[in-house]
């Protein structure tokens, strides 16, 4: 069952004018492309155009009866994502898909990292393949600094990756946890400061002008720190570069401010004692900060409070969390919401990659200030 912004500010929502408020120039719409294949992760790609029928999307798909080619990266085109302008088979299933202004990076399951251009074109792929030099098993963890890419895998490895000045890719290898403890997320927050997370470690922060070594660490909020839960996705302040958010296990979603490191601000999650009302109780895939909702407290960069969060999770939901405030809830589908990426040239729109083999697309109305 979807439920859409249009009943979003019903009696459970908070009922102050100056909040999020039904007053909208236009009505959210929500549609569902079916597609023939699992739809893993789902990303907007940059674009210079500026109509909205042109913006591209690149999916990672899954599909066990095509037999080598079973695991794929689409592009596919926003006007009709069920018909790919491009495809390009990868050798295991993709298991984090990332862009940045120049590439599309798809990390697998088998340990490898694969760098392809906006088209896809495969004479201009290159890789660094999984094993014992780099990772091996799942890489779970993807992001872009701006020269390097880090990665981060459940074999408790991490490595920056950027080119080797002959067309190819150079690992550094940064870390490497010995299986003692696995990574799920990372993220960078400068050209010298990244944030991993995992299972066992809680949250940690590099600083590379330091070494090669973790400088802060956080173990979450589960269990008030004495049961340690698993972090699925980290997200970085777009301006504010020493707070992250975290999603994870137990619907648990928190923020972490640098300046306070051993003191994390509860956003969601399950068992916190009216701390944060939780959002839903499975684990939470995915949390990027919603620069398109407008918050009910944050008047300028100074302010101590959170940017609002939005999130999809295991049990179907994509709603939108703010501290000291009730969930907004976008969508409440019948399946998991697998990943989501909100559109950075219309942060209005949002797509998500759904479990039962469709790609959604979240169209928001304009929100205005109540006088």
């Amino acid at each position: 069952m979807m439920v859409l912004a249009s009943i979003l500010y019903s009696e459970h929502r908070h009922p102050e004018p100056y909040l999020q408020t039904p007053a909208m120039a236009d009505s959210p719409s929500f549609r569902r492309h079916p597609l023939a294949a699992s739809v893993d992760l789902v990303r907007w790609l940059p674009s210079s155009s500026a109509s909205p029928s042109e913006r591209l999307l690149a999916a990672s798909i899954y599909d066990p009866s095509s037999g080598p080619t079973a695991s794929s990266i689409h592009l596919l085109p926003l006007s009709d994502p069920t018909s790919p302008l491009a495809s390009l088979p990868l050798p295991s299933r993709a298991t984090a898909l990332r862009c940045s202004p120049a590439a599309l990076a798809a990390a697998t399951s088998s340990g490898w990292l694969h760098l392809l251009p906006p088209s896809l074109d495969s004479d201009a792929a290159v890789a660094v393949p999984g094993g014992a030099g780099f990772h091996v098993g799942p890489v779970r963890g993807l992001d872009f600094g701006g020269e390097e890419w880090v990665t981060a895998g459940e074999d408790g490895r991490v490595h920056a990756v950027g080119g080797g000045g002959d067309g190819r890719l150079v690992a550094r290898r940064v870390w490497d946890g010995k299986g003692m403890s696995g990574y799920e997320a990372a993220r960078w927050a400068s050209p010298a400061e990244f944030a991993t997370g995992g299972a066992g470690c809680g949250v940690q922060w590099w600083d590379r002008r330091k070494g090669d070594a973790v400088v802060a660490q956080c173990n979450g909020i589960w269990g008030r720190g004495i049961v340690t839960g698993m972090v699925h996705s980290i997200d970085i302040n777009p301006s504010r570069k020493h707070i992250c958010v975290v999603g994870g296990s137990s619907g648990t979603i928190f923020a972490w401010d640098l300046r306070w490191p051993q003191q994390p601000i509860p956003l969601s999650g399950v068992g916190l004692n009216g701390a944060a009302e939780p959002v839903c109780e499975s684990e939470v895939w995915e949390v990027l900060f919603d620069t398109y909702t407008q918050s009910s407290d944050i008047i300028s960069s100074s302010s101590s409070k959170i940017l609002p969060v939005m999130m999809c999770s295991e049990d179907g939901i994509l709603a939108v969390v703010e501290q000291d405030e009730r969930p907004l809830e976008l969508l409440a589908e019948a399946c998991a919401i697998n990943s989501f990426d909100i559109d950075a040239q219309n942060p209005s729109d949002v797509v998500c990659a759904l479990e039962w083999e469709s790609i959604g697309v979240l169209t928001r109305g304009r929100y205005t200030m109540a006088e």
